[in-house]
């Protein structure tokens, strides 16, 4: 089976920063020559994440809220003791939402649900460059 692989880059604005990346994704597979297979998207980051939402204001809000209450910035964190770069809550959200997702395509397109969006989340505390890869395989 055929792989391509190829990328997404993104200019953060950290501190829970959710991207909709659904666009760029469907269009680099309908762009491709293959009709039917699986997409994965991974982060290069042990900050950062990737999961499916609605993406709408309020869907977007309580999420940021819900990372807030499990995983609170203010917290202690070995990470941050070691370093000082008072990151470690990122590093802890990242690790519970995943640094990937794999999404079938079908005929060049996306099998996303109506209201299913592809989201990428920055966790950082500070803005930031961020490379995707994007991997096809199919035929």
């Amino acid at each position: 089976m055929p792989v391509k692989n190829l990328g997404i880059d993104l200019s953060t604005r950290g501190n829970s920063d959710i991207i909709d990346i659904t666009s760029q994704v469907a269009e680099q597979v309908e762009q491709s020559d293959l009709s039917n297979g699986i997409a994965t998207i991974f982060c290069q980051s042990s900050t950062s994440g990737l999961t499916t939402i609605e993406y709408e204001s309020g869907c977007v809000s309580d999420l940021r809220r819900l990372f807030d209450e499990i995983v609170d910035p203010q917290r202690h964190y070995e990470h941050n003791a070691r370093w000082g770069d008072g990151n470690g809550h990122s590093h802890v959200r990242a690790a519970l939402l995943g640094a990937s997702i794999t999404i079938p395509f079908v005929e060049n397109r996306l099998t996303l649900g109506t209201w299913q969006q592809i989201i990428f989340v920055d966790f950082d505390n500070r803005p930031r460059q961020r490379s995707l890869v994007l991997q096809l395989i199919g035929e």
